[in-house]
C-alpha cells in the first residue's frame, strides 16, 4: 500500500477546476421538460450528455448514481495518476462476486466507479483500442457494418488526442501518431517517467521472436510489445467526465446533470401501439426516500454499465420471465437474455525480486520522498506521481498456431490479429490477492486472459434497486480458459529469461517460486485471480430478425419503443482490450444514430 501522503498546499487548486453547478435534488428535476433521460453518468453516459446537447434545441437529463469527480472529499485520488490504487471507497459501487466454483468459491471485490466519469475515472487508464478483427467480428454478428473496424475508426479518432508526455521526451519509436486522434477530448499520452525496466522489456523484444515488438498496439493490430498509452494529459487523469462534462458543456442550458441519484426502474408509457413504450423514469436518493417519476419526449438511453444496465432492466420487467417472477416482479417484456452471456478478464499477478532500488516500491514506502514528489507534481506536473503506475509498456499474444490448447478447443479470438493472451510490465509489487511486503524491490507482470470462454451473469437479489444484484463473472469455469491462463503464466517466465534480466532479476516471490509445472500453475490461478474490470455483454447486440440477445444494432431494445442501451453490457463478444476506448467508440456511434433518428443535425 502506499503511504497516505500530506499534500502540498496548491495542489488541489491545480486538479479541482471549477465546475458548473450539478443538480444533487432528484426533486428538481421534477417538473422539467427533457427531449432525452441518459441514465448513468460514465464512459458513455458523458458522451451522450455533451453530443445530443451540442444542438441547443435539445434538452438532456443525465443522471448519475455517484458523486461529483472535480471536487468535495479524496478527489484527489481519481485524479493524480499515481493515486489509482489507492482510491476512496466513496468512488466505488464496493461491489463483490457470488462465491466462484472455480476458484475455490473465493468471493472477489468487484470495483466499478460510483462518479460522474464512471469507471474511467477510477481504472487503471490503460488506453487500447483492441483489435480490427473485434470491430469487424460486431460488424458480422450484428450485421450492420457501421460497427466494423474501417466504419468505427472515424469515431475513435474523434474521441481522442495524443498528447506529449509530462517529461516532453522525443516519442518517434514509441507510437505511431498517424492512427491517433488530434483535437478529441479525450486526452492520452505516453509514459514520461523512465523506469529500470524500460531497457530491458524492449531488450527482450529482439531477443526473444515470440515476443516482437509492436510500434502501436492501437492501430487494429494489437500483437506484440509496446509502449503504453494511457488516459492522462499533462500529468492528470483525463476521464469521461473531464472530457466530455466540462465546466462549458455543464453550463449549457439545455442540459441537466444530476448525481446522487438512483434510476428504481423504467415507466411503461401509454401508447396506442402494441409495443410496449417505456419513456419514464422513476427516481430516488435512498430506499426509503421520496420518488420522483419524469418522461422523456423522445427517449430513455440506459448508459448505466454491464451491471447496473440489466439490473435496471429486470426491476422494470424486462428480462427472464421465470428470474423477474421469483422476486415477484410482474413481466412486460421477455427478453431471457438480459443479464446473461457475461465476460471479464481474469488475471493473476506474478512477481519477481530484483537487484536494483530504483523501484516504485522505494517511494511506496516513503512518506517523505512521497511529499517531495508531490511538491514536484505541484510546481511541474512532472515525476512518478504524474505518470501511470501500473508500468510503461504492455503486451499482447497469441498462442502458437500449432498450439495443443488450440488444437483441442479451437481459437476463441475474433481473429488472427486478435490475442488469447495480455502481459504488463510493472516496477513495483503488484497484486490485488497478495500483502505487500515490507522490504525488497521487485518488478511485476500482470497475466490476463482476455479470450475467455466462461459466462456468467447478473442477476437480482431482491426488487429493490438500492441492493447489489447477483454478480457472476463465472471465472474459469471451461478447461479452455485454464488451459490458455496457464500457458500465459509459462510465457511471462519465459520472457524474464532473456538474456536482457540477467543479473537484474534475484529471485521469483516465494507465492510464484510454483509456477512452472502445469498443476501448480493452475493452483496458484485458484487462488490468485482478480478481475481487470472489464465486465461486458450482459444487454447483448445482434442482427435486428435475431430473436436472442437483447438490442438491436441501432442499440435500441428489442420488442420495446423508446428505450436505447449504450455502454458495455451490448457487446456480444469480450473485445481483447482494456475497454474504455471501445466503449468511447460505441457512444460517439450511437450518438449519431441517436440524432439521426430524430432528426437532429450532425456535429462534425
Amino acid at each position: 500500500m502506499l503511504s497516505r501522503p500530506v499534500l502540498p498546499l496548491g495542489l488541489m487548486s491545480l486538479l479541482g477546476y471549477a465546475t458548473a453547478s450539478l443538480l444533487t435534488d432528484h426533486t428538481q428535476a421534477a417538473h422539467k421538460a427533457y427531449d432525452f433521460i441518459v441514465v448513468g453518468g460514465g464512459t458513455a453516459g458523458s458522451v451522450l450528455a455533451n453530443r445530443l446537447t451540442e444542438h441547443a434545441g435539445v434538452k438532456v437529463l443525465l443522471i448519475e448514481a455517484g458523486v461529483n469527480n472535480a471536487a468535495g472529499p479524496n478527489v484527489d485520488e481519481i485524479q493524480i495518476p499515481y493515486f489509482v490504487s489507492q482510491i476512496d471507497a466513496s468512488f466505488d459501487w464496493n461491489y463483490t462476486t457470488v462465491a466462484q466454483g472455480a476458484l475455490q468459491n473465493r468471493t472477489i471485490p468487484y470495483p466499478r466507479g460510483h462518479v460522474l466519469g464512471g469507471s474511467t475515472s477510477t481504472n487503471f487508464m490503460f488506453y487500447t483500442r483492441g483489435s480490427s478483427d473485434e470491430f469487424d467480428k460486431l460488424a458480422r454478428v450484428s450485421g450492420d457494418n457501421g460497427w466494423s473496424w474501417k466504419q468505427i475508426l472515424p469515431y475513435i479518432l474523434k474521441t481522442e488526442t495524443l498528447s506529449p508526455p509530462v517529461d516532453g521526451h522525443n516519442t518517434v519509436g514509441q507510437v505511431d501518431a498517424r492512427v491517433h486522434g488530434k483535437s478529441g477530448p479525450v486526452l492520452t499520452s505516453l509514459p514520461g517517467n523512465a523506469s529500470v525496466l524500460d531497457s530491458r522489456v524492449i531488450q527482450t523484444t529482439s531477443q526473444l521472436s515470440e515476443f516482437p515488438f509492436n510500434l502501436d498496439m492501437n492501430s487494429g493490430n494489437p500483437l506484440g510489445v509496446g509502449w503504453l498509452q494511457s488516459t492522462i494529459g499533462h500529468g492528470v487523469r483525463s476521464s469521461a467526465a473531464t472530457a466530455f462534462l466540462t465546466e462549458d458543456t455543464l453550463k449549457r442550458a439545455n442540459l441537466d446533470v444530476l448525481i446522487g441519484t438512483r434510476v428504481t426502474r423504467l415507466i411503461r408509457s401509454k401508447s396506442s401501439s402494441a409495443t410496449p413504450t417505456f419513456l419514464g423514469v422513476e427516481l430516488a436518493q435512498t430506499a426509503t426516500g421520496p420518488r420522483v417519476q419524469l418522461t422523456a419526449a423522445k427517449e430513455v438511453i440506459l448508459s448505466a454499465g454491464s451491471i447496473g444496465t440489466p439490473q435496471i432492466l429486470m426491476l422494470s420487467g424486462i428480462g427472464d420471465r421465470a428470474e423477474l417472477s421469483a422476486q415477484k416482479i410482474a413481466t412486460i417484456v421477455e427478453l431471457p437474455d438480459v443479464g446473461k452471456n457475461m465476460q471479464d478478464h481474469p488475471w493473476v499477478p506474478l512477481q519477481w525480486q530484483v537487484n536494483s532500488n530504483d523501484t516504485l516500491d522505494t517511494i511506496n514506502r516513503d512518506p517523505t520522498l512521497m511529499n517531495q514528489l508531490l511538491a514536484l507534481y505541484d510546481s511541474q506536473k512532472q515525476g512518478p506521481v504524474a505518470n501511470n503506475p501500473g508500468g510503461n509498456q504492455i503486451g499482447w499474444f497469441r498462442l502458437p498456431s500449432n498450439s495443443s490448447v488450440l488444437k483441442q478447443f479451437g481459437d476463441p479470438t475474433a481473429g488472427p490479429l486478435s490475442p488469447h493472451f495480455e502481459l504488463t510490465f510493472g516496477n513495483s509489487f503488484l497484486s490485488f490477492t497478495q500483502p505487500v511486503p515490507d522490504t525488497g524491490n521487485f518488478m511485476s507482470m500482470c497475466v490476463a486472459l482476455v479470450s475467455p470462454t466462461s459466462r456468467g451473469s447478473i442477476r437480482l437479489a431482491s426488487a429493490s434497486a438500492f441492493d447489489a444484484p447477483l454478480i457472476d463473472p463465472a471465472f474459469m469455469q471451461t478447461e479452455s480458459d485454464m488451459a490458455i491462463l496457464t500457458e500465459a503464466v509459462k510465457a511471462a517466465h519465459r520472457f524474464v529469461g532473456a538474456p536482457a534480466w540477467k543479473d537484474f532479476i534475484i529471485a521469483p516471490f516465494k507465492d510464484a517460486v510454483q509456477t512452472t509445472a502445469d498443476d501448480e500453475i493452475r493452483a496458484y490461478i485458484r487462488n490468485m485471480i482478480a478481475t481487470f474490470r472489464h465486465p461486458m455483454g450482459t444487454a447483448t447486440m445482434s442482427a435486428t430478425h435475431d430473436a436472442a440477445g437483447v438490442v438491436n444494432p441501432d442499440l435500441r431494445v428489442k420488442n420495446v419503443s423508446g428505450l436505447r442501451i449504450v455502454d458495455a453490457s451490448v457487446f456480444p463478444h469480450i473485445f481483447g482490450a482494456h475497454l474504455q476506448a471501445p466503449v468511447y467508440a460505441i457512444a460517439e456511434r450511437a450518438a449519431d444514430l441517436i440524432k439521426q433518428a430524430h432528426g437532429i443535425p450532425l456535429s462534425r
